[in-house]
């Protein structure tokens, strides 16, 4: 049993906006990325014992939500999931019953999972710096930093519905550009 605390009373307050951002910006579709969460914090909850305290409950439970994203796309048969699915594991779609091995242990990253992510990390980067300034502004104050809708009015002058547009258009220039540049 692991002597590293996490306390699941507090997840839906803590994590689920976060974690909501997170998930839709991934599959654009607002019921899916509320089921997704709500399958994290179960599988959260049955994998407890896991948890090893390197790294925080957030980065853990993002860790389960990117295994239920790919496992979301990998259930669709899609295109996008076979390309997740083979970009996250470096593996045949064909592999048995992956999620819940890797959701047991998110931690077990390999040398290839570290480069992959700092690769990733230069392509948003420099999909970010493509992008006009005020949605890039919005994109990185939103989905980057977390910052709340009112807060990110208020510091650009815009309206709610007015970030939400620029968000939608930022994302999927992002989603563009990463799909050209890192798939």
């Amino acid at each position: 049993m692991s002597d590293h605390k996490i306390n699941p009373n507090n997840w839906i307050d803590l994590y689920s906006d976060y974690l909501f951002n997170y998930s839709i910006s991934r599959v654009n579709d607002h019921a899916i990325a509320q089921d997704l969460i709500s399958e994290t914090f179960l599988a959260g909850l049955k994998s407890m014992k896991n948890f090893k305290g390197e790294a925080s409950e957030r980065t853990w439970l993002i860790s389960i939500l990117k295994r239920k994203i790919i496992d979301h796309y990998r259930k669709k048969n899609s295109k996008k999931g076979k390309a997740e699915v083979r970009m996250a594991y470096n593996s045949s779609e064909n592999e048995g019953d992956w999620l819940e091995e890797r959701v047991a242990d998110p931690f077990d990253k390999t040398a290839e999972d570290n480069i992959e992510n700092t690769e990733l990390g230069f392509a948003i980067n420099n999909c970010l710096e493509k992008l006009p300034e005020k949605q890039a502004k919005v994109f990185e104050m939103k989905t980057i930093l977390n910052y709340e809708t009112e807060t990110i009015c208020n510091e650009l002058d815009i309206t709610a519905s007015n970030l939400w547009v620029i968000i939608h258009r930022a994302r999927t220039a992002m989603a563009g550009c990463l799909e050209k540049n890192w798939f």
